[in-house]
């Protein structure tokens, strides 16, 4: 009897409501826009059908003589997810998540297919890592070799094959090493068409040629992203953190974005817009996460364990962006997650490792280096060049407020204006002055990864950039090591030129940076941070060299020697410039030293990345990614901001004192038509029910969607079940006349246990439940009756009042 008993026990737990909700949840990969379609084309059942003959436990007293028979036979398909922009329940996943692991290890003791499907289940997050990182190294490579070959093509074309850029083509070529940009295959496009080079008119055309593709390739992508996926603009990363932190957006990780994202990442790139595709690789890499995902029934229906996985594909994303693996798990870690246990932590380090190693096989850039800007200086720093770093940090910190204030002001502006209804127009526009202003700069018509590439270089003996014109005097060299020496003329011509394209850089960026084209923000920062420190350290070296006797030189500057290093001040002041737009940290310096191989140079990078970040903040608290979500109106809870106002549950709660009172539904009183007629009436996310109306004793929490999709179902499905059927939502149902039309019973659909606080709990208190648990919904009890309810909308708005911000603008339910 108790080998029954258990038997009994385990199939009432087994049809707990958290069982029962699983689905499948293949609506999230339809395009934006698309009607939800419940449909359920599952070739796996769900774990509550494979328990044999059994049906579930129907009610009706210990016999189980009851007639009475609940219709929930199986988990319907729809039950237990959830619609588009609505926030997952993270308490519900998780317990849901737990049973099934449960039933899963109970099983495996009983026979050796069992145990073969848990070491299967144990493994899929591994396998699904793999496929990850496999899938995201392979973009990026893809990505970047294209971006290569058509930033090149809007200068001229190789005639050994179209498809070589302007390296890869001269690569054969018998020409000099100081030649080796002008190889008899590459032509420009003056070359092609006149036959020369050289001229006015050569010129003309060339610029001609540059800015007609520019459009070109800019048109191409605005016209993708507004005819096949308007998720694929923007950077992506502010979205991410929301849909991380549970919120749903249907179609924002599926198959179209990530196709249509690939493809117009590369022709905005290429077309010399001022933005990186850093940003957009992150959200290509949660794409492949997502769609993945599919392939394993653990996380196609499971929301909170799909979020664990596209934490682990942001670190990929990462990974592959800078060649930094560590640096994308960090970056994971501290700017995107919301839920991060040490499981995803292991899983993110191998994702990101498979992905970073797949880009390394494919070698887009020909030089074994994962990016196009690695480095190696070997010079050691100063104590004393601590004063130059932190001034860096000091620009990086206003640079960044500046830029974050302005962006935020013009991306208002075009939601509020008649601009936004022009995108295509702005994208051309925006093109069209980039080109026309970048092509007469040689700093600014070169790619932007190029532009880093060249101020992070150290100057050496066969350098034949003008960066690197300065006076040689070659009986003083030592070794590799040139001394410092007087800056020549193209130093100073290449000093004005990266003023002026540093001007044109910070203010071109806050136009572009929102547009509705893919576009990221870490390399035009980096260029920004790079020009302006490499322009200092050429200032710093050209003092040290002229007044080497001063006090603050003469201790480790003596003539003839190599103490300072341009390349260095350029990679701390990039450091310095994205940590103030985005406010990262640690992964910042460790994206930084992975990217440039300078272990030694670890304290210059934390000392502008901790100023820049103190210097920002002191002008304004949020990052540019977290200002954007507050601009789109997401709701989002940020774990890092402290809630320090007096107030309690009941000044938050609905109903207010002057409103309607609170929607409820009785537990055994109501027939369909009353239920049908409260879901029509109103669009509440979910009912709490009570005992009666009368006593408002709370019973448990039922959700909307669960409620029309078992409705509806049992009409189809279940005989005797019209209007006038009483639901029920208990075990035992009150006895009824002969006459009376079936009951239905709705007792799994019902959450027995929502969370509830008292009326009188510190609103600091709710914030924290709602943060640290990820809850949707909380109820409010006095003297164990039900008050009223607070939502996490609620909650956001009440932060937003208290912050003196409109709380309308928390714009999705």
């Amino acid at each position: 009897t108790s080998m029954w008993q258990e038997l009994f026990s385990r199939l009432i737990s087994d049809f707990s409501p958290h069982n029962l909700s699983a689905t499948s949840d293949e609506d999230m990969l339809e395009v934006a826009g698309a009607s939800l379609d419940f449909s359920m084309t599952d070739d796996d059942p769900p774990l509550d059908r494979e328990m044999g003959g059994f049906s579930s436990y129907n009610g009706g007293g210990m016999n189980g003589t009851s007639t009475m028979m609940d219709f929930l036979e199986e988990p319907l398909p729809g039950v237990g997810t959830y619609e588009d922009f609505n926030t997952i329940d993270w308490v519900r996943e998780k317990s849901r998540d737990r049973d099934r692991h449960r039933e899963i290890t109970n099983r495996s003791k009983e026979s050796t297919w069992a145990l073969l499907h848990s070491v299967s289940d144990a493994f899929s997050g591994w396998l699904l890592m793999l496929l990850v990182g496999l899938l995201a190294g392979s973009l990026a490579g893809l990505i970047d070799i294209s971006a290569h070959w058509m930033t090149d093509l809007k200068e001229g074309v190789c005639l050994a094959g179209f498809w070589f850029n302007h390296e890869h083509c001269c690569w054969k070529s018998n020409t000099t090493f100081t030649d080796r940009d002008k190889c008899p295959e590459w032509k420009s496009w003056s070359q092609l068409i006149l036959g020369h080079g050289e001229g006015a008119f050569a010129y003309i055309l060339n610029y001609f040629m540059y800015v007609i593709w520019a459009l070109m390739f800019s048109l191409l992508a605005v016209l993708l992203v507004k005819g096949f996926a308007p998720y694929a603009c923007g950077s992506g990363i502010p979205e991410i953190k929301t849909i991380l932190s549970g919120f749903i957006i249907r179609g924002y990780l599926g198959k179209w974005t990530l196709v249509i994202k690939t493809i117009t990442l590369v022709l905005a790139v290429s077309s010399g817009l001022s933005l990186g595709k850093e940003g957009p690789l992150v959200h290509v890499a949660c794409c492949c996460g997502n769609i993945l995902c599919h392939l394993f029934t653990k996380y196609r229906k499971n929301e909170a364990k799909r979020r664990e996985v596209l934490s682990a594909a942001a670190a990929a994303g990462v990974s592959v962006a800078f060649g930094a693996p560590i640096g994308g798990v960090l970056f994971s870690l501290e700017e995107v997650s919301y839920y991060f246990p040490l499981k995803t932590l292991w899983r993110s380090f191998f994702a990101a490792l498979v992905a970073a190693f797949t880009l390394r096989s494919i070698n887009p850039f020909g030089n074994s280096r994962l990016v196009l800007f690695y480095v190696e200086f070997h010079m050691p720093w100063h104590l004393l060049e601590l004063v130059p770093f932190i001034l860096l940090g000091i620009f990086g910190g206003l640079w960044g407020a500046f830029f974050i204030r302005s962006n935020i002001a013009w991306c208002r502006r075009r939601k509020t204006t008649r601009l936004g209804k022009y995108p295509v127009l702005e994208v051309l526009v925006v093109t069209a002055i980039t080109a026309i202003l970048a092509f007469p700069n040689e700093y600014t018509r070169m790619s932007t990864s190029e532009l880093i590439s060249e101020l992070f270089n150290d100057c050496g003996i066969l350098d034949s950039s003008k960066l690197c014109e300065y006076v040689n005097d070659f009986n003083s060299t030592k070794g590799d090591d040139l001394p410092d020496r007087a800056a020549g003329p193209g130093v100073y011509t290449a000093m004005w030129q990266l003023a002026l394209a540093l001007i044109m850089k910070v203010f071109i960026t806050i136009f572009t940076f929102g547009m509705k084209v893919p576009s990221g923000l870490f390399i035009p920062s980096m260029a920004v941070g790079a020009i302006a420190g490499r322009l200092l350290g050429v200032a710093v070296e050209q003092l040290a060299f002229y007044h080497h006797d001063w006090a603050i030189f003469s201790g480790w500057c003596s003539p003839g020697a190599d103490c300072i290093t341009p390349g260095l001040y350029a990679m701390v002041g990039a450091a310095a410039c994205l940590g103030g737009v985005t406010r990262m940290t640690v992964s910042l310096v460790v994206i930084m030293f992975e990217l440039t191989g300078g272990l030694e140079y670890i304290v210059p990078l934390m000392a502008a990345a901790m100023t820049s970040k103190w210097v920002a903040d002191a002008i304004g608290r949020e990052g540019i990614y977290d200002a954007h979500i507050r601009l789109n109106g997401y709701p989002f809870l940020e774990a890092k901001e402290e809630f320090s106002h007096k107030t309690r549950a009941m000044d938050v709660m609905r109903p207010r004192k002057s409103d309607p009172a609170l929607t409820v539904i009785t537990q055994d009183t109501m027939t369909v038509e009353d239920v049908e007629a409260i879901v029509s009436s109103t669009t509440y996310s979910g009912y709490p029910v009570v005992v009666s109306r009368a006593s408002q004793r709370l019973v448990g929490f039922v959700l909307r969607r669960d409620l029309i999709i078992s409705i509806e179902n049992a009409r189809k499905k279940q005989d005797g079940i019209v209007s006038t059927s009483v639901i029920c939502f208990t075990d035992y149902c009150p006895p009824l006349p002969p006459s009376s039309p079936s009951v239905l019973k709705l007792r799994s659909i019902l959450d027995l246990s929502p969370f509830t606080v008292t009326d009188e709990t510190p609103m600091e208190i709710v914030v924290d439940i709602f943060r640290k648990l990820g809850l949707r919904q909380c109820l409010v009890t006095h003297n164990g009756k039900l008050l009223g309810i607070i939502t996490k909308k609620d909650v956001l708005k009440h932060i937003a009042q208290m912050a003196n911000q409109d709380p309308e603008s928390i714009l999705f339910n």
